[in-house]
C-alpha cells in the first residue's frame, strides 16, 4: 500500500490502454487514457471476459434481459450464456478493488458499459443498461467515481471526473489516518 503521497489507484477497461483483449482480437486504445491518465493515476487493467477465460478471438456477447434478469449471452448463438462466469467473477474481484479512486470503463461493452449498452428486449425496442461488472462494481461501490472513455472526451466532464478521483483519494486517506490515531497506532 502506497503512502499520502501515491498517486490515486484507478480500473480501466483493459482494451483502453490498447491491450488486444477485445473479442476481435483488436483494442480501444484510447490516447487520453494512455498518454494522460497514466501519467497521473496508477491504473489497474482489468478485463472482465478475459479474466473468464474467453480467450482472443472469442464469440461477441450482448446483452439480452430475460425473465430472471439481464444475460450476458453470445451474438451468434444464444445458448453461449457467461452470465453466471461473470458475476463469480465480479464477486471474487471486487474486495480486492478498495483502494479504488475511480474506474474510466469501455463504452457500451456487456461487460463494462455503464448505462450505455444495449440491451436486447424480445419482443420490445431495445433499451440501455449497464455491463455486468460495471453494474456490480457500482453497486458495491457507489460513491466511486466512474466514467466512460467517450464521455472523457468532454474537458467539463473530464475535469469534474479528476476532481471526483483525487478527492476519493483524499476520503481514502483521512479514513485511513483516522483508523490509525483511533488504533494508536502513530503513523
Amino acid at each position: 500500500m502506497g503512502g499520502p503521497s501515491s498517486r490515486p489507484l484507478i480500473g480501466v477497461s483493459s482494451c483502453l490502454l490498447g491491450q488486444r483483449v477485445r473479442y476481435d482480437g483488436g483494442h480501444k486504445r484510447e490516447a487520453f487514457v494512455v498518454e494522460d491518465l497514466a501519467t497521473r493515476f496508477e491504473l489497474l487493467p482489468i478485463c472482465p471476459e478475459m479474466a473468464i477465460g474467453m480467450g482472443v478471438p472469442r464469440p461477441p456477447l450482448q446483452l439480452v434481459l430475460e425473465a430472471d434478469g439481464i444475460h450476458a449471452r453470445g451474438v451468434h448463438d444464444p445458448d453461449l450464456d457467461v452470465t453466471e462466469q461473470l458475476l463469480v467473477f465480479a464477486r471474487q474481484t471486487l474486495p480486492g478493488l478498495s483502494r479504488l479512486c475511480g474506474y474510466v470503463f469501455k463504452a457500451r461493452s456487456p461487460s463494462c458499459g455503464v448505462g450505455s449498452t444495449p440491451v436486447l428486449v424480445p419482443g420490445h425496442p431495445s433499451r440501455e443498461d449497464s455491463g455486468l461488472f460495471a453494474a456490480a462494481l457500482q453497486a458495491a461501490f457507489p460513491h466511486l467515481p466512474v466514467e466512460q472513455e467517450d464521455r472523457l472526451r468532454d474537458p467539463a466532464l473530464r475535469d469534474l471526473f479528476l476532481e471526483r478521483v483525487y478527492a476519493c483519494q483524499q476520503r481514502q486517506h483521512s479514513r485511513l489516518h483516522d483508523q490509525e490515531r483511533g488504533s494508536g497506532i502513530n503513523p
